[in-house]
């Protein structure tokens, strides 16, 4: 049975920054491309960043530069270290996982598997 549990959200200033992790458990994670994504109220989910695999990382152009995606291996563990943030990245954001290698624009129906979310909240 695959969990993830997320953890790290809160509420932060304008150009602060906050680190989420995400515990998972009942799988072998480096079979697994993993993934964050964020839903704001009246919105539809979006990626925010991917890792894949093999490793490698993507991002949505509206975080890029500013979000970085890593993983512990060792740990079985997920993180997203947020910095220069803005209101407009309020959010609840979810940790996802999938046994198969990202594809295409990685939508949200790909992911088998996801957490219960971690709000973040940014006040200007």
């Amino acid at each position: 049975q695959v969990q993830l549990v997320e953890s790290g959200g809160g509420s932060v200033q304008a150009g602060g920054s906050l680190r989420l992790s995400c515990a998972g458990s009942g799988y072998t994670y480096s079979t697994y491309s993993m993934a964050w994504f964020r839903q704001a109220p009246g919105k539809e989910r979006e990626g925010v960043a991917a890792i894949d695999r093999d490793g490698s990382t993507t991002y949505s152009d509206s975080v890029k530069g500013r979000f970085t995606i890593s993983q512990d291996k060792a740990k079985t563990a997920l993180y997203l270290q947020m910095n220069s943030l803005k209101p407009e990245d309020t959010a609840m954001y979810y940790c996802a996982a999938d046994p198969y290698p990202l594809r295409g624009s990685w939508p949200a129906s790909d992911f088998g598997y996801w957490g219960q979310g971690t709000q973040v909240t940014v006040s200007s």
